[in-house]
């Protein structure tokens, strides 16, 4: 099965957490801090939202920075994916 958002909107998928600290020690996984880095997996095609038109930056393959709260949480399966709307996107990482 396949996501493919609607609009200005963008289906995102969590970059796994770092497992060991810089110092060499290994974390459980309740103390992993989970980034909030994630890779786009797939873009709406833009258009007219609320009255205003959306060119979509963003591509799929990029990876972005995103609040904390920010979005919808999906699960397809057996993969936890995040939809926000463009605009929840802080920056596009190079």
């Amino acid at each position: 099965m396949k996501l493919k958002p609607l609009a200005d909107r963008v289906v995102l998928k969590q970059n796994a957490a770092e497992e060991k600290t810089a110092s060499g020690i290994f974390l459980t996984a309740s103390a992993q801090e989970k980034p909030e880095i994630y890779e786009v997996v797939e873009v709406g095609p833009g258009g007219m939202v609320d009255g205003n038109e959306v060119k979509m930056i963003v591509s799929a393959g990029q990876n972005v920075l995103v609040g904390k709260y920010s979005g919808s949480k999906v699960k397809l399966d057996d993969q936890e994916y995040t939809i926000v709307r463009q605009s929840d996107i802080l920056a596009i990482i190079e």
